[in-house]
């Protein structure tokens, strides 16, 4: 299980040294007030990857040094200039079915607004989430639930408009 990772420690300014640092630019809370870290979440494609951290200091106003394990080398760690780095809140994630649990029941229609079905159930499968939807000749079709192939979520009128990409139905 995942933990939630919102807590903004600061961004990653430049590399420092040769041997894999990075210079952080705290946000104004952490100036001065470095907690105890074993590990920190830099967002790289607007997603959180974990690191584990080898050595960090404070280096005085609002600069943290960090060091992870495994990056020795300024090339290691120039990808990361301008990522921000997050700290975990301690509290785990839920677990993304029950998440979507809230989105049984809905219709699911195409960008083409065709009518694909009604959401019968999440199924987690090893790896990613199936949608399964009962379509209205009483099929089932079961289509990925990934973020790229939602385009909205109408809540009110409980519908959920997917991009699905071509053939994948067939595959039912």
């Amino acid at each position: 299980m995942a933990y939630i990772c919102n807590i903004l420690l600061g961004r990653i300014t430049k590399t420092s040294g040769y041997e894999g640092a990075v210079n952080v630019i705290l946000e104004r809370s952490f100036i001065g007030n470095i907690p105890h870290m074993e590990s920190v979440f830099v967002e790289i494609d607007e997603r959180p990857v974990p690191f584990f951290i080898h050595e960090y200091e404070y280096a005085g106003s609002d600069i943290m040094k960090l060091k992870f394990i495994d990056y020795d080398t300024v090339d290691k760690v120039s990808e990361f200039k301008g990522c921000r780095v997050f700290l975990t809140t301690g509290e785990k994630a839920s677990d993304s079915s029950d998440e979507f649990a809230e989105i049984t029941g809905y219709e699911v229609y195409t960008t083409d607004n065709l009518l694909l079905g009604r959401i019968k159930e999440i199924i987690h499968n090893p790896g990613q989430y199936l949608l399964s939807i009962t379509s209205p000749d009483r099929n089932e079709i079961l289509i990925p639930l990934h973020e790229d192939f939602i385009v909205n979520l109408d809540d009110p009128g409980r519908k959920l408009i997917m991009n699905i990409p071509e053939g994948l139905t067939d595959l039912n």
